[in-house]
């Protein structure tokens, strides 16, 4: 089953989603904000991802900017950082078996939804 990791005020991932229900496959819709993941959950996402955590932030959010931008922090503390503030986690995410790709621009979405996944 496909899972998104959606935010309904951002219009990348509003897009994400109408690739998503187009694609007739079953999927869930995970409401990050309301939802966030756990510390283990994001690792597995970054870790499907391919990518290193500081990738997934979102570095034109207020909260990173005056709080965290400049530093030299871990790839915990990073991901600890998104946990606690799920407003910087980059959006909108999809995933399907063992692969997950940022949907930004939301057309690479359709890269992971038309191929079947394990």
């Amino acid at each position: 089953m496909i899972k998104i990791y959606h935010n309904n005020r951002c219009s990348k991932s509003r897009s994400g989603l109408d690739i998503v229900k187009t694609s007739g496959k079953d999927f869930e819709i995970v409401k990050y904000l309301e939802n966030p993941p756990t510390i283990n959950e994001l690792k597995d996402i970054i870790k499907m991802l391919g990518i290193n955590p500081i990738d997934l932030v979102r570095k034109n959010e207020t909260i990173w900017k005056e709080n965290f931008k400049g530093k030299n922090l871990s790839d915990d503390h990073i991901i600890k950082t998104m946990v606690e503030n799920p407003k910087l986690i980059e959006r909108p995410i999809v995933i399907n078996g063992n692969k997950a790709i940022v949907g930004r621009p939301p057309e690479l979405i359709l890269n992971i939804i038309s191929k079947t996944q394990c």
